[in-house]
């Protein structure tokens, strides 16, 4: 892979175009409250904050990494990056409130649900684009490849247990109880629910069509030249 501390103003830039789509869609959640008189869809905005941490963290990754810091000081906030990852598509799944809340055009709803999809999708894929690029590094292409199907699939076992059994990221340290017991209990019968398998196979697919977009678009990007000056007869 192309390394991406070799690019920080693509790096900046989209850390900037993330923060525009953030503002964007914080702009629009205003708007309906100003037309209603009430912040309705205020945990959006709290699902776009958490869908910031994983960026965040990737980027502290990439700050690590390019200091060449030892691997035992990447696992932690490694870890803290993948059990925050299903935050950032999990948002995805709030359009089951279209139409739920009474007040705007469901036009508007759709857009506004849009806006906070949309950038915590991309702020997904794009620490996601970050890290495959830290592990590609130190472990090779196929480590990278791995981490990157791996942490998807288990995203969209994430995006389930937090839309439908209702948990969180933080529940691993305050209901690792409940939590553990909802997994093993799904362990001891992966096939006893036919739901979860589809909305499993559904959601990785949608997610790892979607990094592989962002992948490419990023090789491209990195591997733009900056700054060249054209030569005489070129």
């Amino acid at each position: 892979m192309t390394s991406l501390p070799r690019t920080l103003p693509w790096l900046v830039g989209l850390t900037a175009l993330l923060g525009a789509g953030s503002l964007l869609a914080s702009g629009l959640q205003d708007v309906r409250a100003e037309m209603t008189g009430a912040p309705a869809f205020a945990f959006l905005r709290w699902n776009l904050f958490l869908a910031w941490v994983p960026y965040v963290v990737a980027l502290v990754l990439v700050g690590l990494n390019r200091v060449r810091a030892p691997g035992w000081l990447l696992a932690v906030p490694g870890l803290v990056w993948l059990l925050f990852l299903p935050n950032a598509p999990y948002i995805l799944t709030d359009f089951i409130h279209l139409g739920a809340i009474p007040g705007a055009p469901m036009w508007f709803d759709a857009l506004l649900i849009g806006a906070f999809a949309g950038t915590g999708l991309l702020l997904g894929m794009a620490s996601l684009l970050l890290v495959h690029d830290v592990v590609g590094s130190r472990l090779g292409s196929l480590a990278g490849w791995v981490l990157a199907i791996g942490s998807l699939a288990l995203s969209s076992l994430g995006i389930y247990l937090g839309r439908f059994p209702r948990f969180n990221s933080w529940d691993v340290l305050t209901n690792p109880e409940g939590l553990v017991g909802v997994v093993l209990y799904r362990l001891g019968d992966p096939l006893g629910n036919p739901f979860l398998l589809s909305f499993a196979t559904a959601m990785t697919a949608g997610l790892v069509v979607s990094y592989l977009v962002t992948w490419a678009l990023g090789q491209v990007l990195v591997r733009r030249p900056v700054g060249r000056v054209a030569q005489p007869g070129a």
